[in-house]
C-alpha cells in the first residue's frame, strides 16, 4: 500500500508541477499581450502625430507659397522670375497666371491635407476651369506638371486634364453635370 501511496504522490507532484509550468506560461503570455497593446498603442500615437505633422507641414508651405506669389503679383519685376511660360505675356496677363496658379495650388493643398476629398476636388476644379484664363495658364503649364510623372499632384492633374477634356467635348452648357466625380483611391 505505502508503494501505490508514494506514487500516486510522485503523480500529483508532476500534475502540480505541470500547473505552476502552464500558469507561469500564461501569466508571460498575458504580460506579453499587454506589452504588445502598449506598443501598438504608442504607434498609433505617433503615427498620428506624424499625419498631424504632415498636415501642419503642407500648411506651412501653402502659406509660404502665397506670401510669395503675393510678392510676385505686386511686383512686375518678381513676377518675371516666375515667368515659365513659352511665349510672352503682358505683366497683367503674367499676374493673372500667377493667381490661377495660387487658385489651384490652393486646392491642391486643401485636398492634400484632408480638408476635402478626391470628388470635392474634383467638382471645385470644374467650376474654377470655367474661366478662360484659368484654362489659359493651365495649358501655358502643362509642360512643366509633364515632369511630374508618379506622384498624386500628377494624378489629379491628370484628372483635371481628363474634365478639361470632357468640358470640351459636352454637348451641354450645364458645365456643373460634366463628368464623374472620381472615387477615393
Amino acid at each position: 500500500m505505502a508503494t501505490r501511496y508514494s506514487g500516486l504522490r510522485g503523480l500529483t507532484s508532476a500534475a502540480a508541477a505541470c500547473l505552476g509550468l502552464a500558469a507561469r506560461v500564461i501569466a508571460t503570455k498575458a504580460a506579453q499581450r499587454q506589452s504588445l497593446e502598449t506598443l501598438d498603442a504608442r504607434l498609433r500615437h505617433l503615427e498620428q502625430q506624424a499625419r498631424i505633422q504632415q498636415r501642419s507641414n503642407l500648411a506651412r508651405q501653402q502659406r509660404q507659397h502665397w506670401e510669395l506669389l503675393s510678392k510676385a503679383i505686386d511686383d512686375p519685376e518678381l513676377a518675371e522670375v516666375l515667368d515659365i511660360f513659352e511665349r510672352p505675356l503682358t505683366p497683367e496677363r503674367r499676374r493673372q497666371y500667377l493667381f490661377a496658379n495660387a487658385l489651384y495650388t490652393n486646392l491642391l493643398c486643401y485636398y492634400r491635407i484632408g480638408n476635402m476629398g478626391r470628388d470635392e476636388f474634383f467638382k471645385h476644379v470644374r467650376g474654377i476651369f470655367q474661366n478662360p484664363i484659368v484654362r489659359e495658364y493651365w495649358y501655358a503649364t502643362q509642360k512643366q506638371r509633364a515632369s511630374l510623372t508618379g506622384t498624386e499632384e500628377a494624378e489629379l492633374g491628370q484628372l483635371v486634364d481628363d474634365l478639361l477634356l470632357q468640358l470640351d467635348e459636352a454637348d451641354t452648357d450645364e458645365w456643373w453635370v460634366v463628368g464623374e466625380p472620381p472615387t477615393e483611391p
